[in-house]
C-alpha cells in the first residue's frame, strides 16, 4: 500500500478527535472519507500532512514512517494537501500563488514546464488570469488555483479537503472532472467531502467516519447503496 494509517488517535486538548483509525490508500486509487461535521475527516488529512501530532498510532508512506516528520519534509516526500477553505494567498497574483507550490523544488526548467503543461493546460482560466490578484477570482477559480498550487509540488499523493465547498452544481461537476483527470495521470487522491454523492461517485474505496472512529468502510459503489449511508449522508 502507498499510504497506511495504523491505529491513529489524535487529541485536541483532552478530547479525542480521532480514535484508533486505520486506513490504506493503494497506488492509483481515489479513496474518500465521508462523515458529518466534527467526524474527524479534516483531522485525518492534517495528521497525514504532519499538521497535527498523533497521540498514538503510526502513518507510513511507502516504506517510510512519516508521523512526527516536519510538514515540509512530508511535502518534499511527495504528499500535497489542498486544505479546506483553499487558503490561497489573496494579495499575490495567480502565478505567484502557483509558484509557491514549487517552493521546495530546485528544477527550474521543470517548474516552468509544469506551470504550462500541468497547470495552465488543465486550468486555462488560470492562465488567462495569471496576472490578477488571487482575491479577485471566483470561488471556483480559487479552488482550481488551490489544486494547481498543490500540483506544482509534483505530488505522488494528493489530499483534497472539501473541494466542492460553496460551489455551484456546475462547478462541482467541473471539479469532479479535474479530480478524475489528476488521478488518471497516476496520482492517488484522498478526498474528504461532505458532498457524499459526489465523493462516492468518484472514489474506488470509501471510509465513513463518525465521532472520530470508522463506522463503515468498503468499495465506494457498495457504500453508495448501503442503507445507513443513504439515510445519513445521501438524503434517501
Amino acid at each position: 500500500m502507498l499510504l497506511r494509517i495504523e491505529n491513529a488517535t489524535v487529541h485536541y486538548k483532552k478530547v479525542a478527535s480521532l480514535r484508533d483509525v486505520s486506513m490504506t490508500v493503494p497506488d492509483g486509487a481515489i479513496v474518500t472519507i465521508i462523515g458529518g461535521n466534527g467526524a474527524g475527516k479534516t483531522t485525518t488529512l492534517r495528521a497525514i500532512s504532519g499538521l497535527v501530532k498523533l497521540t498514538s498510532g503510526e502513518i507510513h508512506y511507502g516504506d517510510q514512517r512519516i508521523d512526527g516528520m516536519p510538514p515540509e519534509n512530508i511535502v518534499a516526500s511527495g504528499i500535497a494537501h489542498v486544505p479546506e477553505g483553499r487558503r490561497i494567498f489573496p494579495e499575490l497574483t495567480v502565478e505567484e500563488n502557483l509558484r509557491t507550490g514549487a517552493f521546495l523544488r530546485k528544477d527550474r526548467q521543470g517548474i516552468e514546464q509544469d506551470l504550462e503543461t500541468v497547470v495552465y493546460e488543465h486550468f486555462p482560466r488560470l492562465k488567462e488570469r495569471r496576472r490578477q490578484r488571487a482575491k479577485t477570482l471566483s470561488g471556483g477559480e480559487q479552488q482550481m488555483l488551490a489544486i494547481g498550487r498543490a500540483l506544482m509540488s509534483r505530488p505522488k499523493v494528493l489530499l483534497l479537503d472539501e473541494p466542492s465547498m460553496g460551489l455551484s452544481p456546475l462547478l462541482v461537476q467541473e471539479i469532479s472532472g479535474i479530480i478524475l483527470e489528476i488521478n488518471a495521470r497516476g496520482v492517488p487522491v484522498v478526498l474528504v467531502e461532505q458532498n457524499a454523492e459526489m465523493a462516492l461517485q468518484l472514489a474506488t474505496y470509501a471510509y465513513v467516519l463518525e465521532t472520530g472512529a470508522i463506522a463503515l468502510e468498503g468499495k465506494a459503489h457498495e457504500l453508495h447503496e448501503n442503507d445507513h449511508v443513504r439515510r445519513a449522508y445521501l438524503g434517501g
